[in-house]
């Protein structure tokens, strides 16, 4: 599979338009995979300053469906700023008091303890606490009340309390991602869980689906679908299941990017003839070219602040990406290392700009400080696509090929601790992280 999301519409003049061939070829090749394919989380690496944390099995956990205390250790751990501290064989719950002169002779900072009960109407009562080890410290803690299907989300918010009391932090593990299967010969497009578990499918079709992307308030997914067998741009509302046209002009319609205030998104559209960037208002309606150039402009995003759209173009020969003014106007060159730059990706705090860079035939996940311009390389792999950053700045999601199978990977902005979420029978691509919920 390659990496490339610049090449989404059939209109792409040489040497964009073999890539858009491959990657279609790509899904069609793909094995099937799963409905409901689970994900198991495999960590990488080891950070430099990393906070040792013990989290016990919660009492009652044996005879729950879901291993909570193991889903939030995955968490912690996947974020590259927790080490964990083996805590078997613990009998700890929240209402106990830690022998906190124990668990600092385990290395550990803090501890994580709680109880599940299952209820007499089926529900689960789920409590834990969290301790300061190192002070004695009780740090609080939280109950809940839930059906079995929230269980593994309560884990989840677990580990944002968790996360946020010991970094100062909002953590991400409560929010969504969106990525694209395709099982046999449908197409699907999921929502899940940041682990990747609890997918539910959004829509199936057999046409190629591609370029999720979320509305800033996570209520939608904006899609490409090529159902009319051309490229043409959907919204899809995720609690109601029922989606809106967006875009479907004459010519490829492609690369959808919510502006910041939701009402707005821009696109690709070669209605003109060549393939410009346009805004279309979200409920249909006014449409404005924001690009004139000669090239091809694809791809575009836009800045936290709504004031620039990044996006790539090959009006210099070959793509790279760009910035310019929201409404349009001149265009200022922002890579400048390496031929071949593409899907960028701002995060969310304006920092960092994300995006796949060629290098040596290889497609790579790099990553620019916007304010040195300097570029680090994240990645040894060499088929990765797609970055989307985590709503909190500090992770990124990506689709990479291992084993030569497509998997789905989270990284930290040093490159040094990843996680594989890899499905048991198949392959997953297209990634979009959305954003906190509202």
């Amino acid at each position: 599979m390659t990496t490339d999301r610049i090449s989404q519409h059939p209109s792409f003049a040489a040497p964009l338009l073999p890539l858009r061939r491959q990657l279609l070829a790509a899904l069609i090749a793909s094995p099937s995979i799963p409905a409901l394919a689970q994900f198991r989380v495999e960590v990488t690496g080891v950070g430099l300053t990393q906070l040792p944390i013990a989290i016990a099995p919660f009492r009652g956990e044996a005879q729950s469906p879901q291993k909570i205390a193991a889903i939030v250790q995955a968490d912690l751990e996947r974020s590259g700023q927790f080490r964990a501290i083996d805590a078997s064989g613990a009998a700890l719950d929240e209402t106990a008091r830690p022998d906190v002169a124990l668990w600092r002779q385990k290395s550990a900072d803090s501890l994580a303890t709680g109880s599940v009960t299952r209820l007499a109407d089926g529900r689960f009562d789920v409590r834990f606490r969290l301790w300061d080890v190192v002070k004695g410290q009780d740090l609080g803690g939280q109950s809940f009340v839930v059906t079995q299907g929230d269980l593994r989300l309560v884990s989840h918010r677990i580990a944002d309390f968790i996360y946020e009391k010991l970094t100062g932090e909002r953590g991400i593990f409560s929010t969504r991602i969106a990525y694209v299967t395709k099982t046999g010969p449908r197409y699907s497009l999921w929502v899940a869980d940041a682990d990747g578990e609890n997918a539910q499918s959004a829509l199936s079709s057999p046409e190629p689906i591609i370029s999720p992307a979320w509305s800033p308030n996570g209520g939608q997914l904006a899609y490409v679908s090529f159902e009319s067998r051309k490229p043409v741009v959907y919204a899809h509302d995720v609690a109601t299941g029922k989606r809106r046209l967006i875009a479907n002009f004459k010519g490829s319609n492609s690369a959808p990017a919510w502006a910041p205030n939701g009402r707005t998104l821009a696109v690709t559209l070669s209605r003109d003839g060549g393939s410009q960037l346009f805004t279309v208002d979200a409920n249909g309606g006014d449409v404005r070219r924001l690009s004139q150039s000669s090239g091809i402009d694809t791809e575009p995003v836009y800045s936290p602040d709504g004031s620039s759209i990044f996006f790539v173009s090959d009006r210099g020969g070959a793509p790279q990406i760009y910035k310019m003014p929201a409404a349009g106007g001149d265009a200022q060159r922002v890579t400048f290392s390496g031929n071949y730059n593409i899907s960028p990706s701002l995060s969310p705090d304006g920092r960092w700009l994300a995006y796949i860079s060629r290098v040596n035939g290889a497609f790579k996940l790099h990553l620019m400080d916007l304010n040195s311009g300097t570029v680090t390389a994240l990645t040894d792999t060499a088929a990765d696509e797609s970055p989307s950053f985590a709503p909190n700045s500090r992770l990124i999601v990506y689709a990479t090929q291992q084993q030569g199978r497509e998997a789905l990977m989270t990284t930290t902005l040093d490159g040094k601790i990843k996680a594989r979420l890899a499905g048991q029978g198949g392959d997953i691509r297209e990634p979009d992280w959305g954003p906190f919920p509202k």
